[in-house]
């Protein structure tokens, strides 16, 4: 990727772990007035996403108890559960992270919401806080 096209880091979204989305989406869509963002359902969760500026914010309702959402919620109950930040490269800034001695918990990108290429990086890594990378 050339300089001239290169957008830099930026939080892409943040995911907020909720019990039951029409709980907290009227917060969000008719209070705040965040407009609605269609995004398809991943990883056992569906996802209600709200547009904040030029970032996300994604309501993360747990399908089953057995989802990565759902286990959160169990165990420390709805809030933040992570933050995306998109990258430029991707498959680069992993590298990055395995020659620092990061700890991955995707080793590969793979498919998530909005059909982009992620990967997360354990929270041990990165002060206690789950980070996923996005690409554009």
């Amino acid at each position: 990727m050339t300089e001239s096209v290169r957008r830099g880091t930026r939080i892409a979204h943040i995911g907020i772990a909720v019990r039951a989305l029409d709980e907290l989406l009227p917060f969000y869509r008719d209070v705040l007035g965040m407009p609605d963002v269609p995004l398809d359902d991943a990883d056992g969760a569906s996802i209600a996403g709200l547009a904040a500026g030029e970032s996300l914010v994604e309501l993360l309702e747990a399908q089953s108890e057995d989802t990565p959402i759902g286990k959160y919620v169990a165990k420390r109950g709805p809030g933040i559960h992570h933050v995306c930040f998109a990258v430029d490269d991707l498959d680069g800034t992993l590298q990055k992270c395995r020659d620092a001695g990061l700890r991955l918990i995707d080793e590969t990108p793979r498919i998530g919401a909005e059909g982009k290429r992620i990967a997360f990086l354990h929270p041990s890594a990165t002060g206690g806080v789950l980070v996923e990378l996005s690409e554009y």
